[in-house]
């Protein structure tokens, strides 16, 4: 019924609207959580962590490595345990969270969104179950260009670790060159991480729809891939906010309303998650030149991406969070 339900309510098309209508069966957990109640005497996942932020995670509200947890919980129920949650629409659409509201600021819309384990919900928060070691994560932002950011960086090592919606998935490392520098950097980001990792040379060959990939290399190595196409249209068709321009000799850095404050030439690099429509999420490794995929792959660490949307690299190494503060 409902297809993009990130605003913790739910969603009917694929327009920009939502209608904030809620089926039967949210408004009965609703009224469950509403008595304090879970949803029963479920297993108590484990790991849970919640992170509560502002303004595309530039500024942190709650970090909570140990939340209250009883019984099967879901991102609804669990954020109401733990913080002062308003509603709206009988219950199923996050209005504020411990006194931050949705509505208008500086003449632009802002809302609730939230992310599990970096990639935006398909549900309802409400319909929503939280499983062991996921990573919820609700952010208050602008939505002007997009209401549908598909997948962030900001949760890493997730998805990788603990999956999709439950499903620990296998992931991919595909690279335009399998035996560089930066392929094998990125694997070990990620075995750091505990994560196994597969490599291979960029392409399709033997990926199923129920893997996670991590495209490596220059922007004309990548561009081609179907998900990192979408980049070039901006946040409206990726959900992130950068262009790679110039031939992929420039990456400009954009605003929450999608205007250009910072290009970037010379060795940069870009690292960013998106999502092709029916496959799961990928993310993108990229730069310039080689070395700037260099200096993307060795920002592939939790402390450089923590609630981060997006992350380009500036020549030098300084990380630079998307989208970027308005002028």
């Amino acid at each position: 019924m409902s297809s993009r339900s990130s605003r913790g309510g739910t969603r009917d098309g694929a327009g920009a609207r939502f209608r904030h209508r809620v089926p039967p069966l949210a408004l009965a957990a609703t009224t469950a959580l509403l008595a304090g109640c879970g949803l029963g005497p479920g297993t108590t996942p484990n790991g849970v962590r919640v992170e509560v932020t502002r303004e595309f995670g530039a500024h942190t509200l709650s970090s909570l490595r140990a939340p209250k947890v009883r019984g099967q919980e879901t991102v609804m129920s669990l954020l109401r345990r733990n913080l002062t949650v308003g509603t709206r629409y009988g219950g199923g659409f996050v209005q504020s969270i411990d006194g931050h509201s949705g509505g208008y600021q500086g003449g632009y819309p802002v809302d609730w969104f939230y992310y599990v384990n970096g990639v935006e919900a398909s549900k309802g928060a409400a319909e929503r179950d939280v499983h062991s070691g996921d990573r919820v994560w609700w952010d208050l932002h602008d939505w002007s260009q997009t209401d549908y950011i598909p997948a962030v960086v900001g949760s890493f090592p997730e998805p990788f670790l603990n999956g999709v919606e439950g499903l620990r998935l296998p992931v991919r490392v595909e690279c335009a060159e399998p035996e560089g520098d930066a392929c094998a950097t990125v694997g070990a980001r990620l075995r750091a991480a505990g994560v196994p990792a597969a490599r291979a040379a960029l392409g399709p060959a033997g990926v199923g729809p129920d893997s996670l990939r991590l495209l490596v290399g220059t922007w004309p190595q990548v561009h081609r891939e179907l998900g990192v196409q979408n980049l070039a249209g901006g946040p409206a068709a990726s959900g992130v906010y950068a262009r790679v321009e110039q031939g992929g000799k420039a990456i400009a850095l954009l605003d929450p309303q999608g205007q250009s404050v910072r290009t970037l030439t010379g060795s940069a690099g870009l690292i960013a998650a998106t999502r092709y429509t029916g496959e799961e999420p990928e993310w993108i490794v990229t730069g310039t030149d080689s070395a700037g995929v260099d200096l993307a792959a060795h920002a592939l660490a939790e402390a450089t991406l923590h609630d981060r949307f997006a992350v380009a690299l500036a020549p030098g190494g300084a990380a630079l969070a998307l989208p970027q503060p308005a002028p």
